[in-house]
């Protein structure tokens, strides 16, 4: 009964540091003096726990120490690797074999019943969107960048664009944006003098300056991205005159697609296309009525569509 107690504080312990004495003889059913034994037990293995008196005091392990074994409920081992699986499908990982290393070593502490039964998750689940980019950035640049954003600190910036060219920058990072299964950061450039966003996979590092700066209060690190995204140059602009309401003009087309603008007709979208045959295609597939602003060769590509289709009908 001892064991079992003094295993489950330490199973508290690491779901939720902080917690006082009362709290824990409450939850293992003891007394506080107790609580005091069983914490000095875990200290004796090797489990350095600590005891911080005051208001905001109670028991916690030492920063740092990492547990051997990780101790998880179902729930709390079903999360993780559901989680990730996710990150693995969806791009919202780090490095090339990160989330398959992790997944195996968390499947090699798991008690055999329930290791079978989140390996037969793994091996049944499927997804309905596409996988994500291959490309993943490293843990290193992502959590300096992440750093750098929460402490408002400029960092020199390894940067290698999508030619191969490679260069060095400061920037303020004011954000980082996960979009579309890859990484972005959005900040201020010195470089340029402008607020540009990088893709945090090519990213070969990013080096603590010393100086820091603060993030402009209106900036939102989300529309800066899609916005930029969005504005990537293609061969044709295109401005089209939706009937329909904002709300269901804003749930239908993403952010990254086309800037939308209200109207007192309707909807205003505006856009840049490769190939207006295919702009034709998703202005149909959308159902609304529409009007052609720009360019003309939309227009002639939308009768060609009309054209097949009344073809395909007869």
């Amino acid at each position: 009964m001892t064991v079992t107690r003094v295993l489950a504080l330490l199973e508290l312990l690491q779901a939720g540091p902080g917690l006082t004495g009362p709290e824990l003889a409450a939850r293992l059913g003891v007394d506080e003096r107790t609580v005091r034994r069983y914490a000095s037990r875990l200290s004796e293995l090797g489990v350095p726990v600590e005891a911080e008196r005051g208001r905001y005091g109670g028991y916690r392990l030492m920063p740092g120490y990492k547990l051997p074994p990780l101790m998880f409920t179902d729930d709390e081992a079903t999360a993780v690797v559901l989680g990730l699986l996710a990150g693995r499908r969806t791009g919202m990982a780090v490095g090339e074999t990160a989330s398959e290393s992790a997944l195996a070593k968390i499947q090699r502490v798991l008690p055999r019943a329930l290791r079978d039964r989140v390996e037969a998750v793994s091996a049944t689940l499927e997804h309905t969107r596409s996988p994500a980019p291959a490309s993943t950035p490293r843990a290193g640049p992502l959590l300096a960048l992440a750093e750098a954003a929460r402490h408002g600190r400029t960092v020199r910036l390894a940067y290698r664009s999508w030619k191969g060219e490679e260069s060095e920058r400061d920037l303020d990072p004011y954000g980082l944006v996960f979009h579309s299964g890859r990484w972005y950061v959005a900040g201020l450039d010195h470089r340029s003098g402008e607020i540009r966003t990088f893709r945090v996979d090519r990213v070969a590092g990013a080096a603590p300056t010393g100086r820091g700066f603060e993030v402009p209060g209106d900036f939102d690190a989300v529309a800066h991205v899609t916005g930029a995204l969005s504005a990537v140059p293609y061969r044709h602009e295109v401005r089209v005159l939706l009937e329909t309401t904002p709300a269901e003009a804003r749930r239908r087309i993403p952010p990254e697609a086309a800037t939308l603008e209200e109207r007192p007709d309707g909807v205003l979208l505006t856009t840049r296309a490769e190939r207006l045959d295919g702009m034709a295609q998703m202005l149909a597939g959308l159902g609304w009525p529409f009007t052609v602003i720009t360019p003309d060769g939309l227009r002639e590509e939308v009768r060609a569509l009309a054209a097949r289709l009344a073809g395909y009908a007869g």
